[in-house]
């Protein structure tokens, strides 16, 4: 591997200077010292590129992603002073402004306190996991299993790992979820690291617990964090599309369109369309959030309509209390003109009285029931 990196730090900011070649095999590490980076909360972190000779597609793809990680965290990450073929590269990409490299970094070469990063030792714990827990693992797994000494090791080894394993809950910041929900599914995922580790896989502890973690990890985004359950497959089928928009829109130079991502996947369009619809299905806007800043108008403000109906419930109740409490016939005489539609002649052939004295039971009665109402309002 051809990098080797030094790193400045002034109050919030660090300064990232690289040199050699930032290709698949390097990335890494420059990843894990970004991740440590943002663990520090630092606001301004910056990658010096100018020594850098040679830059490939996967390098680019991480230098991204750092970006939208850090920005996650809070801190802006830029990378600046590329040159020659490098700078040719990441314009080609279509990326060179996303990542700032034309942005101009006041970082005076005697406020630089340079110190070397040990490369190797960026990588040697496999994300931050202590060197001593794999020799810890095999010792616990040589107890039987209802030795006490076995649980209190076992429970070390977990309080050990714990950190490494919150960093990779970090990782998921973006998500919507709360870190305290992310850091308890790690811990999970921790636990069963510890609990399945065969010493005799021949492998750091770290290599084996990093996957299982991150799996446990992504399969409770997957079940639980949605607001709306969706199809596995759609689920799936959006982090396709999602990866597949940016490495079309590099290599296209554009947008990509529903056209482009169905032919890159072999999939209908029918299917990118209902995988937008349900990606909006993840976290779905309050509809008491204000539409802009400067507003108090809401999403509520605008759909729907006050149903005038709620108003009647109570007089609807009251009513009904009302009309028990009157004369046989006069209940008789409301329900033929309310309920049978019957005008007044027709009641009044029924009953064996003239219209006129319909008329004025009718009148008399609602005024009854109307003073009740305005009684009991």
């Amino acid at each position: 591997m051809d990098l080797t990196i030094t790193l400045s730090t002034k109050d919030s900011d660090a300064l990232v200077e690289l040199a050699g070649v930032l290709d698949f095999a390097s990335t890494p590490f420059v990843r894990r010292l970004v991740f440590e980076l943002c663990d520090q909360h630092l606001d301004r972190i910056v990658v010096d590129v100018h020594r850098v000779r040679l830059v490939d597609a996967a390098a680019i793809g991480v230098l991204l992603y750092l970006q939208r990680h850090a920005s996650q965290r809070g801190a802006d990450l830029v990378v600046t002073e590329a040159t020659d073929i490098v700078l040719q590269t990441l314009e080609i990409a279509g990326v060179a402004k996303r990542l700032g490299v034309f942005e101009e970094v006041c970082w005076p070469e005697a406020d630089r306190n340079r110190r070397a990063v040990d490369v190797a030792d960026l990588g040697a714990h496999h994300g931050g996991w202590p060197p001593t827990l794999t020799g810890d693992l095999a010792r616990m797994h040589r107890l039987a299993v209802d030795d006490p000494r076995r649980r209190r090791l076992r429970d070390s080894i977990v309080e050990q790992a714990m950190p490494a394993a919150q960093r990779l809950a970090r990782r998921f910041i973006g998500t919507g979820e709360p870190i305290a929900d992310l850091a308890q599914v790690a811990a999970l995922g921790l636990i069963k690291a510890v609990d399945r580790f065969d010493i005799e896989f021949g492998t750091d502890f770290g290599v084996y617990a990093t996957p299982t973690i991150l799996g446990e990890l992504k399969r409770y985004l997957r079940d639980c964090a949605w607001s709306i359950r969706v199809p596995r497959r759609t689920q799936e089928m959006r982090i396709r599309v999602s990866q597949s928009r940016e490495e079309l829109t590099h290599r296209l130079r554009r947008t990509a369109t529903a056209g482009d991502l169905a032919a890159h996947l072999d999939i209908g369009e029918d299917e990118i369309a209902t995988v937008r619809v349900a990606a909006s299905a993840y976290q779905p806007d309050s509809i008491e959030r204000p539409l802009t800043g400067d507003t108090e108008t809401t999403w509520l403000d605008l759909i729907g309509d006050e149903e005038r109906e709620y108003a009647m419930v109570d007089n609807r109740e009251s009513l009904k209390l009302l009309i028990r409490q009157l004369p046989r016939r006069e209940q008789a005489i409301l329900s033929m003109r309310f309920y049978g539609n019957m005008n007044q002649s027709e009641i009044a052939e029924r009953i064996g009285v003239s219209q006129m004295h319909i008329s004025r039971i009718l009148k008399r009665t609602l005024d009854k029931l109307r003073r009740g109402l305005n009684a009991e309002a």
